[in-house]
């Protein structure tokens, strides 16, 4: 498997190139998520038919995203005031809305239950029948997911590729989405909320893989496209300017003026005691914007020993 492409023509200039006019946090994220390679490879035998993608987007929909631009307030309405602390349910809102705005969407978030006191599991989406070639559904799990390679690649096994929080690994993330909530719509309990059959049911995987400086091995079945960056701890933290993204500035691209800018002495005095990864942007200043070329996690001193230790020993909670 050839080497993830790592030359000038990277994912974040190729997104300034086509969304550089997108400078809405909100617009810029829904883009990011329209726009953005897989995370995995559809075609890939690991996953057995079960991963979707997002059909390209049209100039219709760049034209939408263009006028959100200009006039954010529907999407600003459809996400409500509430401050959003989960990365995954911020994204699962927008791709809602997307979804909604564009007659697709049958239903977001439909709880099943067996009794009242038994949740069964909920449906990420349910979706319209994008090619109208019958009377049917689709079911969509949606995950947006942020993994670290630590170690060799494991092929077939993903548990080398972690969360910086050491919380899951991707092999256990697609192992619960396939065998568990991928089957929903065959549980009894959810035959009656169904006003159509499910004709499929398959996982749309967004998000951002992270090698240690200098490695970025092809994996079979992580799509060649996918964005990636790096991960070092503050020690080996390249010469560049960097900003501190915040959770919710994770999924695009960063652009902005309003984050503080620092060298990279100054970023590593301001983890002296860093307890956990932090992702930071490495950016150009263009035209009186801070623009992001690269992206990594910057992790503590012992973030290698201790992923190493929760995949070998199994502790990885499920």
């Amino acid at each position: 498997m050839p080497a993830v492409d790592t030359g000038g023509d990277t994912f974040q200039a190729r997104f300034e190139h086509r969304w550089g006019h997108l400078t809405h946090p909100r617009v810029r994220a829904l883009a990011w998520l329209l726009d953005s390679p897989d995370l995995l490879d559809p075609a890939s035998v690991h996953w057995g038919g079960r991963i979707a993608s997002l059909e390209p987007v049209t100039p219709s929909v760049a034209a939408w995203l263009g006028a959100l631009q200009h006039d954010p307030s529907p999407l600003d309405v459809a996400l409500g005031p509430k401050f959003y602390s989960r990365l995954g349910l911020y994204a699962e809102k927008l791709l809602a809305f997307y979804f909604e705005q564009h007659g697709l969407l049958q239903a977001h978030g439909l709880q099943v239950q067996a009794n009242r006191n038994d949740t069964v599991g909920e449906f990420d989406f349910l979706l319209k029948n994008m090619h109208g070639d019958g009377d049917h559904l689709l079911h969509w799990e949606f995950a947006t997911k942020f993994y670290l390679l630590e170690g060799a690649p494991d092929p077939g096994i993903f548990n080398h590729l972690i969360g910086p929080n050491l919380a899951d690994t991707l092999g256990l993330k697609m192992r619960k989405i396939v065998d568990k909530q991928l089957a929903l719509a065959r549980h009894p309990a959810a035959q009656s909320l169904l006003a159509q059959p499910v004709r499929a049911a398959q996982a749309l995987v967004k998000g951002w893989l992270f090698y240690a400086i200098g490695a970025a091995p092809g994996m079979d079945g992580i799509s060649q496209e996918h964005g990636h960056g790096f991960w070092c701890t503050p020690a080996q933290l390249p010469q560049q300017r960097y900003v501190v993204l915040p959770r919710l500035q994770w999924l695009a691209p960063y652009k902005g003026r309003e984050m503080e800018v620092f060298d990279a002495s100054a970023l590593r005095a301001q983890l002296f005691d860093l307890a956990q990864p932090v992702l930071v942007a490495s950016v150009d200043n263009i035209a009186g914007w801070e623009v992001e070329r690269t992206r990594g996690f910057i992790v503590p001193d012992t973030w290698t020993e201790q992923a190493a230790a929760r995949r070998l020993t199994g502790a990885l909670p499920v």
